[in-house]
C-alpha cells in the first residue's frame, strides 16, 4: 500500500524565481510523515508526542531533487516503507507532478525515540503492524 497526499504549492514556498525553494521541500516531506502517522497509522503527532511522550524525529536523510516545481502546481506525494526495524523505520517518499512526472525522490531514516529520555526504544506493535501496511514488497 501506498499512502499518498495532494501538496499544492503556495508562494510561501518559492523562490523570487517562482519555484519551490528546496528547504520548503523538507518542511513538506515532515507534513507528510506527519499527515502518515495520523491517517495511516492513526497514531497524530499529538497522540505521540503529548500523549505518549515518543516521537519520530529523522536521524538520515538523502534527496534527489529531480524537476523544479512551479507556482500553483500541485504534486502528488507517495511515501512507501522500504525497511522496518526493531526502533528504526525507513521510508521513500517521492513528489510527483501534475503529468505523474518526478520532481523529488527522497530516503528517509526515523528513529522512535522516548522524548523525556531522549533516547531510542522500540517501535510498538501497534505502530510496527500499522507501518508494515505500507511496506514495499
Amino acid at each position: 500500500m501506498i499512502f499518498t497526499a495532494e501538496l499544492p504549492i503556495r508562494f510561501a514556498h518559492c523562490d523570487p524565481a517562482g519555484i519551490v525553494f528546496y528547504p520548503r521541500y523538507f518542511e513538506m516531506m515532515n507534513g507528510v510523515v506527519e499527515d502518515w502517522c495520523a491517517q495511516g497509522l492513526a497514531c497524530s503527532f499529538h497522540e505521540m508526542h503529548i500523549a505518549r511522550g515518543i516521537g519520530l524525529p529523522t536521524v538520515h536523510l538523502e534527496t534527489d531533487f529531480i524537476k523544479p516545481t512551479e507556482l500553483g502546481e500541485s504534486l502528488l506525494a507517495e511515501l512507501v516503507v522500504t525497511k522496518l526495524g526493531k526502533s528504526s523505520v525507513e521510508l521513500q517518499i517521492c513528489f510527483r507532478g501534475p503529468q505523474q512526472d518526478m520532481r523529488l525522490k527522497a530516503k528517509l531514516v526515523l528513529v522512535m525515540m522516548d522524548l523525556k529520555l531522549r533516547k531510542s526504544i522500540a517501535i510498538s506493535d501497534e505502530l510496527s503492524t500499522a507501518m508494515q501496511k505500507y511496506c514495499k514488497i
